[in-house]
């Protein structure tokens, strides 16, 4: 069975390694295939920010959680790239080891593996290290897909560009204002007073929808208008969809 025929079946291989999104942290926004694979697998890794009191892809898992190995990886949030690449590969390093002894390894992340989240840091080392055929990627439901469904709101239609960014930039946020009809602003949490100063100078507070701490029950938040919210203290966990405009058909 080739690895192709193996994901299309949702059965893990041994020596693989399967960074898996699970979306916002739900259980059943998790896909068949990434319920399958944490099932199966012999190990499971999941994410915990240093100075977290529980790991909350851990908590969306639980209930697909019998006798797998559990590894917590208790990771620091810094902006720091050498320490965070070195920190990284030797994590790679221990996969590596339990592929190679024949173990079938899964790192779940919230949202999506390839959008701003740990396992990229970990593919990145990986595909040094180990077969590129053995490395397997399985999307997950991202942040901003999630908040715009909170909404019930469009992101695109025929030929609006949408924009994914981190909001920490705030030069490079208001020039992309003007180069796009939607832009998503992921980790807004950290600097929401300097962001929403910058949305007010451009009249776009009344455009701006926010939502932190998506699918977290009780600690969630919405915001459909900007414009009449009194700043508060964010999540990290915080992104901000901005509806700048829509372009005109006749435009294309």
């Amino acid at each position: 069975m080739t690895a192709k025929d193996s994901m299309t079946t949702m059965s893990p291989q041994s020596g693989h390694f399967y960074a898996v999104g699970i979306g916002p942290g739900s259980p059943d926004l998790l896909t068949l295939r990434a319920t399958r694979l944490v099932e199966q697998c012999d190990t499971v890794i999941s994410p915990q920010a240093q100075g977290s009191a529980k790991s909350l892809a851990l908590e969306a898992v639980r209930p697909f959680i019998d006798k797998q190995k559990i590894i917590v990886n208790n990771y620091p949030m810094e902006r720091n790239g050498h320490k965070t690449r070195e920190r990284w590969q030797l994590f790679a390093k221990d996969v590596v080891k339990r592929c190679a002894a024949g173990e079938s390894v899964v790192q779940i992340t919230l949202g999506d593996p390839l959008i701003f989240a740990t396992s990229s840091y970990l593919l990145q080392s990986l595909t040094d290290l180990m077969p590129k055929a053995n490395i397997h990627v399985v999307p997950g439901i991202s942040a901003f897909q999630t908040a715009a469904s909170r909404f019930v709101e469009t992101l695109t239609l025929q030929e609006d560009r949408l924009t994914l960014m981190s909001a920490t930039d705030l030069h490079a946020v208001e020039n992309a204002l003007a180069q796009c009809e939607t832009l998503v602003l992921y980790k807004a949490g950290g600097c929401i007073e300097a962001l929403m100063e910058l949305l007010r100078r451009h009249n776009l507070l009344d455009r701006a929808r926010l939502v932190s701490c998506c699918e977290q029950g009780d600690n969630e938040l919405l915001v459909a208008d900007l414009s009449c919210w009194q700043i508060q203290p964010l999540n990290y966990m915080t992104t901000m969809i901005v509806k700048i405009s829509n372009r005109s058909w006749q435009e294309v």
